[in-house]
């Protein structure tokens, strides 16, 4: 603490050291240009050109967008609007899959030492997400044994897997989709410009230029749609990920819960 406050100290002598250096120089400057400005000549400051509006983000956009041509950017805006509603869908599935598995563990193990299976299978049917359903999947047949619990659940957690990853794959395709299809509009605009120039029979710029722009603008929007896309791609994985860790640590807790329920 002492130390802190004498840095402190320090600091704080060090900033009015310095403060009036700098507030003096700073006048000195403000007064130069004041004299600078006052000698130019008032038609210099006439003369100059007013300096046009920028053009804001989307109206940027928007236009590079129709510079691109509508083929090509068509399907590239096309996959980035199919890939963002599967992922938003996925999102949402995933959130709601989503439980408190550490509670729904003690409330199926306090059910079951109080009122039995069917006290604990109702717990797990009030509850959504993966981990309630194979819960009540065991639960249903733990009349069978252990090992027929141990089977069902096993089963029945490949086919929740199989639900939390459904349409998972046509992110992917978009995101190697979009990219491919960026780089064919480059193809076929240098192509489009080699032709213009055989067609003139001369090398201007003007002529190539109009072709390698389109071709740049494709591929720099396949490769925006590519970016958005794998950025939701990872978190969708990520999640997935999460909810079949929890899966399988709830399965091996209710097994366990089963065994010592028979003893």
């Amino acid at each position: 603490m002492k130390r802190f406050f004498s840095l402190t100290v320090l600091v704080l002598c060090l900033m009015a050291t310095v403060s009036p250096a700098v507030a003096q120089e700073a006048d000195t400057l403000a007064v130069q240009e004041t004299e600078m400005a006052a000698e130019a000549p008032a038609e210099t400051v006439q003369d100059q050109p007013a300096e046009a509006p920028k053009a804001g983000f989307t109206q940027e956009l928007k236009k590079r967008f129709i510079e691109g041509g509508p083929g090509f950017m068509g399907i590239v805006l096309l996959c980035l609007i199919l890939g963002l509603a599967i992922a938003i869908e996925r999102i949402i599935f995933l959130n709601l899959a989503t439980t408190n598995t550490a509670k729904l563990t003690a409330s199926v193990e306090e059910a079951l030492s109080s009122g039995g299976v069917e006290a604990a299978k109702e717990v797990c049917r009030n509850t959504k997400g993966p981990v309630a359903s194979i819960f009540y999947q065991g639960l249903d047949r733990s009349g069978e044994g252990v090992e027929s619990a141990e089977k069902a659940v096993v089963a029945y957690g490949g086919v929740q897997m199989g639900q939390l990853e459904k349409n998972v794959s046509w992110i992917s395709l978009f995101i190697a989709l979009a990219p491919m299809l960026g780089f064919m509009g480059t193809v076929i605009g240098m192509i489009q410009a080699f032709d213009k120039i055989e067609a003139a029979g001369d090398m201007q710029p003007s002529l190539v230029a109009g072709g390698i722009k389109v071709a740049l603008l494709t591929t720099v929007f396949g490769l925006i749609v590519a970016i958005i896309l794998q950025i939701f791609y990872n978190y969708i994985i990520a999640k997935i990920d999460s909810i079949v860790n929890d899966m399988e640590d709830a399965s091996i807790t209710l097994v366990d819960l089963l065994v010592a329920n028979q003893k």
